[in-house]
């Protein structure tokens, strides 16, 4: 593989990143319990640090520029989405200083690999070659499987831990299966090698058995169904702030990866593959939205949900034709589910005391006349989940379904309108908790300031972006792939 030593300047962030979890880790060893929350706020300045970083990859060239033989790009495209993950892990820290703090689990280690995990995230939204999506994919997977049971002595969070890990090993070998098909079809692992090889050669039937199973393992990764079994438990099992992460942070870094294979590498085999993701789309958007209707745990109908958000954005994919249309939705829609989420999994957070409390919907009786500021913040968030203007949710769903449209996938839109009004069902369950319901005893509210001004800052540009989205919708064009 061709090396030159420019290709560091491309990488400082991320290997900044790295260099802070490391020495987070040390500094782990050293520090009591009650020094932990330096821990953590080393940690947000390092994720701060490296958003500021992102500008020299940026300014080493015009445009998109490649690394190590191909198999890493600093481009618009992906830096959109590392700017996004690295907001989703500060916003993810904020949310843990004082979750972490009161638990009896020592923090430093959570937080250095929460780090950790942002690293691979960074990595595969930059991965031009599917080996190095896979290893950096790999990384990310097991510092999650790791926090998913990081309250080690709660039965839920081990049997999430458990699942996750059983079911990621699975899909991972799913996927490394479909590469080396891939592989064999073509003769190479580059996306651009490998369209050309599409291009260029005739029709194999091992590379569509190989693009089929590449979709298989990227399913799992984005909770689509059939492969979305792990979502509610291990969001339920999981700490409440790394639920939170794992709805936004790896979903942002699997998205941006399937939209650049799918596109850059598989695109002009898209006659074999979008049957495939129109199919799991509409199961997804089925089984995440009537499997939330029978939830009363807010974490696991948020998990449903989440899954039925996953049928959503892959609308985006179905409009290879117009490309650029449907993948500007995609960014769009993505950024409001990251603020929209972060945004409700906050509320739970301040709503428990310790352990898992706060999690049922019951929880959330009589808000309104207790914290009317949470209950309308609440309201906001739903809204926003549910599509309703003027949200940033309504412009990402119209902005999506429209682009399914003008691919002519009209069914497949109208099963998406459905299972959205069928979403304000479970949704507005919790606003008549909030509203119609009598609290009974003392409201279980933890005042943090750190999760009070996170969640406010999600709901501004909530609501920001679903008044006035010219700005994300310009942003979105700039950053296509190219």
């Amino acid at each position: 593989m061709p090396f030159a030593p420019s290709d560091m300047a491309l990488i400082v962030p991320e290997l900044f990143l790295t260099a802070a979890g490391l020495v987070l880790l040390v500094a782990a060893t050293a520090v009591s319990r009650a020094q932990e929350k330096q821990i953590a706020l080393w940690s947000i300045a390092s994720l701060v640090v490296t958003g500021f970083l992102l500008a020299v990859p940026a300014s080493a060239g015009a445009g998109a520029r490649s690394a190590f033989g191909g198999m890493f790009a600093a481009d618009g495209y992906s830096l959109f989405f590392k700017v996004l993950i690295l907001a989703a892990g500060v916003v993810t820290i904020l949310f843990s200083l004082r979750f972490v703090g009161d638990s009896p689990y020592p923090g430093g280690e959570y937080y250095g690999l929460l780090l950790f995990a942002t690293v691979g995230m960074m990595f595969m939204v930059s991965g031009t070659h599917l080996i190095s999506i896979y290893v950096a994919l790999e990384l990310m997977a097991l510092s999650q499987y790791v926090l998913a049971g990081y309250f080690k002595r709660e039965t839920k969070s081990i049997e999430a831990a458990a699942k996750y890990f059983v079911l990621g090993a699975f899909s991972s070998g799913v996927l490394l299966y479909g590469i080396s098909l891939v592989f064999g079809a073509t003769g190479s692992l580059s996306l651009a090698a490998v369209s050309r090889s599409i291009v260029l050669g005739p029709k194999s039937p091992l590379l569509v058995l190989g693009i089929i199973l590449v979709a298989c393992g990227l399913f799992f990764k984005i909770a689509s169904a059939p492969f979305h079994v792990w979502a509610p438990d291990v969001y339920e099992g999981a700490p409440t702030p790394i639920s939170a992460f794992f709805a936004v942070g790896p979903k942002l870094a699997a998205y941006a990866i399937f939209a650049r294979i799918f596109f850059s590498g598989f695109g002009h085999n898209s006659s074999e593959w979008t049957v495939i993701i129109a199919a799991s789309s509409a199961l997804t958007m089925v089984v995440g939205n009537v499997g939330a209707l029978m939830q009363q745990n807010v974490k696991r109908m948020l998990g449903y949900s989440s899954i039925g958000h996953a049928g959503y954005a892959l609308l985006g994919l179905l409009a290879y034709g117009s490309k650029d249309f449907g993948l500007s939705s995609i960014l769009i829609y993505l950024t409001a589910y990251a603020l929209m989420n972060l945004g409700a999994f906050g509320l739970v957070v301040l709503l428990e005391t310790k352990g898992y409390a706060g999690e049922s919907v019951d929880d959330f009786n009589g808000l309104a006349k207790k914290n009317p500021l949470a209950a309308g913040v609440m309201v906001l968030f739903l809204l926003s989940l549910a599509g309703i203007p003027p949200t940033a949710g309504f412009v990402g769903k119209y902005l999506l379904f429209s682009a399914a449209m003008q691919a002519g996938w009209f069914w497949l839109t109208l099963l998406a309108v459905l299972m959205s009004a069928v979403s304000l069902f479970y949704y507005f369950r919790i606003v008549r908790a909030m509203y119609l319901v009598e609290g009974t005893g003392e409201l279980r509210w933890r005042e943090e300031p750190a999760v009070t001004v996170a969640i406010l800052a999600c709901a501004a540009l909530t609501l920001f972006l679903g008044v006035y989205p010219q700005p994300l919708i310009a942003l979105a064009k700039a950053c296509l792939l190219s």
